[in-house]
């Protein structure tokens, strides 16, 4: 396990845990709500616009979720420019205030013009980025793991970056380890992967690299069983943070064993 003091601080907040999970694609509430208590998660992202217009799984989800034991990180899903980003960002501020959380300036921020591959739009993120850092937001952007773009966002003052490993729910794993590996290096920032992990063994892989958080929605809704896929993730997440804590074997060209080779008995 973790040590104890070994937390996420994001925007000055603390947090135990390192997954983070969504609320999209359940079967049911019913599922969703055994999920998150097996993923054992402490922030859940929300589509704000999803939850305005009722959308099919989002209506009574707000009441489903324990808001006194989760840390609400609205996001603006479904806009395509900054400009509506921004303004949905608005709204779940208002949203988590609803939600108790008084508090909440958390925003995961979308751009996503590409309705077909939903890859982020990256000056649009960055424009967006920039307005609401300077209206007092905690923002949490998601984008392609391009380590340029992810500096910059860092500068501009978001509190976390949040690189994809692969295309929303197409379940393709890290597809992006290179650049990803360098947005760890360069990052004075939480980095969080976000998007295309499928299975636990991805999640370790991407916690091993060195990535402080995880965001993992379809990968646990779409499972046969999304509990115990939660409680996977959850597993896989702080076995990856161990590994990195604790230093992997330097990688070598040649064999080397594992007994001592002075003092054998001879043959």
């Amino acid at each position: 396990m973790p040590a104890a003091e070994d937390s996420l601080v994001i925007g000055g907040r603390r947090f135990h845990s390192r997954l983070m999970t969504g609320t999209g694609k359940y079967p049911s509430l019913a599922v969703m709500q055994a999920s998150l208590v097996a993923s054992a998660c402490e922030i859940v992202t929300v589509a704000v616009r999803r939850v305005q217009s009722q959308a099919a799984g989002h209506g009574g989800l707000i009441e489903a979720i324990d808001w006194q034991r989760i840390w609400m990180l609205p996001n603006t899903a479904g806009c395509a420019t900054a400009e509506e980003a921004i303004r949905v960002a608005r709204l779940g501020r208002e949203l988590a205030k609803l939600a108790g959380q008084e508090d909440n300036t958390f925003v995961k921020l979308e751009v996503i013009p590409d309705s077909r591959h939903l890859l982020p739009d990256p000056i649009g993120t960055l424009e967006a980025a920039e307005q609401l850092v300077k209206e007092g937001f905690t923002v949490l952007p998601y984008i392609n793991a391009d380590p340029v773009l992810a500096k910059r966002l860092e500068e501009v003052g978001c509190a976390t970056v949040m690189p994809l490993g692969s295309p929303i729910g197409s379940g393709q794993g890290i597809r992006n380890a290179a650049n990803i590996a360098l947005i760890i290096e360069q990052a004075r920032v939480p980095v969080v992967v976000d998007a295309g992990l499928g299975v636990p063994s991805e999640a370790a892989q991407a916690m091993e690299m060195g990535a402080d958080a995880l965001l993992i929605n379809s990968a646990i809704a779409l499972a046969g069983d999304p509990a115990a896929m939660a409680g996977a993730m959850a597993l896989a997440t702080m076995a990856g943070r161990c590994a990195f804590q604790a230093g992997r074997l330097p990688i070598r060209a040649n064999a080397s064993a594992s007994s001592p080779t002075q003092g054998r008995v001879g043959a």
